[in-house]
């Protein structure tokens, strides 16, 4: 694509490297940049330019795209020592596509404004595959303009793109979309659970429950995954143990105090306490592998 923006796309994990793939066969310019360098050597064989720093990266980019693992990531990338603010340009566009906390959203972008950036927060729900097939939700915040011109863009990585709000208002959505996912992953783990412990084909209750109101993308999927105790990651489980504690600390932040979170992220906890953070946020099921006796069992 003659003329096209040049992307810096910085975080090469389970989804980010689809994502920057799917911007290059595009046309786009790409320069990429990952804590690894074997998904940079893969995206630089396929014609991407790889680069040594986030600063390096922003300064070769008119759109800066960021796809990390937690708040303090994004904020050293951005804003430490050869940072993205480092680099960039007045009247760039940074786009963070991270999940992370809706405070240090607000924070980076405003450190980024002082520059003359145009900024967004644009987190993604879809998982792999969603990443791959260029299918994902995308939830923003940031200023109409801002959207205007990542627009385009977005639409080459997802299907349901919702402008939500102002700064921090995609972050604050992701957190209710994983509530959502979380509690519904833990409902479903329940459920099969169940049934396992009672003798009942776990198969046969899906197949039941997809018919009836408890049908859910989560069942269909994740469902399927316990049954088949398919735990390689499409979602790591704890990243969702650290999207849950974000959507409990955004709760009281806003002075609600979130009960089922809460407990969904302790189930977390007790999976990664396990050494299975690593494992599909699924893997949930594993936790009823042996079944509590009652006291007066």
């Amino acid at each position: 694509m003659n003329g096209s923006p040049t992307i810096g796309f910085i975080g090469l994990g389970i989804m980010g490297k689809p994502m920057a793939r799917n911007l290059l066969r595009a046309g786009y310019p790409l320069v990429v940049l990952n804590r690894s360098r074997g998904p940079v050597d893969e995206l630089a064989a396929e014609g991407a330019r790889a680069a040594a720093t986030p600063r390096e990266v922003a300064a070769a980019s008119d759109i800066v795209i960021t796809m990390l693992p937690d708040s303090p990531d994004v904020e050293a990338v951005v804003l430490g020592a050869d940072g993205v603010a480092a680099g960039i340009r007045s009247g760039a566009l940074y786009i963070d596509m991270s999940t992370i906390a809706p405070a240090t959203a607000r924070a980076v972008g405003a450190a980024l404004r002082e520059r003359g950036v145009d900024v967004l927060d644009a987190p993604v729900s879809g998982g792999e595959k969603g990443a791959t097939d260029a299918t994902l939700s995308i939830m923003i915040g940031g200023t109409d303009a801002a959207f205007a011109r990542a627009e385009p863009i977005l639409r080459l990585l997802g299907k349901n793109i919702v402008h939500v709000g102002p700064d921090g208002a995609g972050q604050v959505t992701k957190a209710c979309n994983q509530i959502v996912v979380g509690v519904t992953i833990e409902a479903v783990a329940e459920a099969l659970a169940l049934a396992a412990a009672s003798g009942v084909d776990q198969v046969a209750v899906r197949a039941a429950l997809l018919g009836g109101f408890a049908q859910s993308k989560v069942l269909e999927v994740h469902g399927q995954r316990m049954i088949d105790r398919a735990f390689t990651p499409g979602f790591k489980s704890k990243l969702h143990r650290k999207d849950m504690n974000i959507a409990v600390n955004a709760g009281q932040e806003a002075g609600l105090q979130l009960a089922a979170a809460a407990l969904v992220r302790e189930r977390f906890d007790e999976l990664l306490a396990r050494g299975e953070g690593e494992l599909d946020h699924s893997a949930l099921r594993t936790l009823y592998d042996t079944p509590v006796k009652s006291a007066s069992s």
